[in-house]
């Protein structure tokens, strides 16, 4: 009951800041006050990123446009689903999360400002990759890179020096050391890109420690809500909806809202399947089953028995009370998700074995992206105008793409979704592509967690 209540809440509280404002025009509000003191900043640092660019080099060229490669968009799709399958579940869980908000706090408070990247001309910007020339149409502040790479990093330290229990000053030391070069280089080399000025930086780093502290704190209790809490899926099935409609207007479109849309389908697409993989009570019954079946006291039994163990059970339909039957989806957890599930470098998860799932894998992945979106892109149009509500694309969906004029286009495309919620008329065109973003990457999620390891068992 507690759950159910502060779950409402929370809903409740969103719901209620969307409405708020709309109402009240926040951001316009917000923005007012920060941004001409942001672009300020931005304008006097451009002598800063002048003299770092004196020293360009192809070398240098090379290394920072490589470094910005890390927390970008293949880099997520390739990362992820490779520490799901190593056999680190809750690290990949608690990633996934940290990285969805990231995204959408960075990307929030980017399009909040709205404050200019460095002016180009007189700046060199260098854009390496098709990534690179999108993220050129965001706003600066702050420097998602930065951002990502403090909060993922510092969390990657400490799950590590956690998870080995390392007491070693010098191992602590060594790898905070190796965290701050990387969040240095990432920030320094956005500067050298021309792609942030300082204050965008600084915002980074401000921002990023911040989220991590917050992070830190609740993850844990985040984690253990996913995995054996009540209502999961209809309470993250809410709150990836509101989700997309709690973003801010940006003074002109940029792709920021696209790659939290994309986030959010993905967090969704995990999440509510682990709510079907696991409850708590579930689990506790399991255990307590299998310690009087089996004989033998947890401790005793070594990662293959446990394993077996696991396995055996997962094939019962054991229905117990306050918890629905283990079978379909909930058996891939048991599987593969689970604590005792053999992880790389040990002898139940070889390194050919490893290599062999991301042979499998990845192509997989990708397939189902793609089919993902194919399917998204039939059905949305066909449920929107059952419904009779009036849809554009502005990309996916071509024979859409020519119902309103090409401003028009962009303005609806990140405009108000609550305000269209709360005053529709005919005159209004629901941009399509958010849905379909959303669901393409719902589906690879899926097939993350779900899919590709079932076809593990196969190998």
């Amino acid at each position: 009951m507690e759950s159910v209540v502060w779950q409402g809440l929370a809903l409740s509280g969103i719901f209620s800041w969307i409405v708020i404002t709309c109402y009240f025009d926040v951001t316009k509000k917000i923005r007012s006050l920060l941004q001409p003191w942001v672009s300020h900043h931005v304008v006097s640092g451009t002598s800063i990123i002048l003299k770092i660019q004196k020293h360009q080099h192809k070398f240098l060229d090379a290394l920072f446009s490589g470094l910005s490669c890390i927390v970008s968009v293949p880099f997520y799709t390739a990362f992820l689903p490779l520490l799901f399958w190593s056999g680190h579940g809750k690290l990949a869980r608690q990633m996934t999360l940290l990285m969805a908000l990231c995204d959408y706090l960075g990307n929030c408070i980017k399009d909040v400002v709205s404050a200019p990247r460095p002016n180009c001309p007189p700046v060199r910007r260098i854009t390496a990759t098709k990534d690179e020339e999108e993220n050129a149409l965001e706003y600066g502040l702050p420097s998602s890179h930065t951002l990502n790479t403090v909060c993922l990093s510092g969390f990657l330290v400490c799950y590590v020096l956690s998870y080995t229990q390392s007491e070693d000053a010098f191992v602590k030391l060594g790898a905070v050391t190796l965290a701050c070069l990387l969040v240095g280089f990432i920030g320094f080399g956005r500067i050298y890109l021309g792609m942030h000025s300082l204050i965008d930086i600084i915002g980074g780093l401000v921002f990023g420690f911040m989220i991590l502290a917050i992070w830190l704190s609740v993850h844990e209790y985040v984690d253990a809500f996913i995995v054996s809490g009540q209502n999961v899926t209809s309470f993250w099935a809410a709150l990836s909806f509101l989700l997309l409609f709690a973003y801010p207007t940006p003074e002109f479109p940029t792709p920021s809202f696209e790659y939290h849309t994309a986030f959010d389908g993905v967090v969704f697409g995990i999440e509510c399947i682990f709510d079907e993989l696991l409850s708590l009570k579930l689990i506790s019954n399991i255990e307590c089953i299998q310690m009087k079946d089996i004989g033998m006291k947890k401790h005793e039994i070594g990662i293959r028995e446990n394993l077996d163990a696991w396995l055996s059970f997962k094939r019962r339909k054991l229905t117990v009370s306050g918890a629905d039957t283990v079978t379909g989806i909930q058996q891939t957890y048991h599987q593969f998700h689970h604590e005792a599930v053999p992880r790389i470098f040990t002898s139940q998860l070889t390194i050919p074995t490893f290599l062999g799932r991301m042979l499998v894998g990845i192509p997989t992945i990708l397939i189902v992206k793609f089919c993902s979106k194919a399917l998204a892109k039939w059905i949305l149009p066909v449920v929107s105008n059952t419904l009779g509500i009036p849809i554009k694309s502005t990309s996916y969906v071509p024979m859409l793409n020519g119902s309103a004029t090409d401003k028009k286009s962009s303005e609806i495309k990140q405009s108000s979704y609550i305000h269209k919620m709360l005053f529709f008329s005919q005159q209004d065109l629901f941009d399509v592509d958010t849905g379909i973003r959303f669901l393409q990457y719902a589906g690879l999620a899926w097939s993350v967690v779900d899919l590709v390891p079932s076809l593990f068992s196969h190998l």
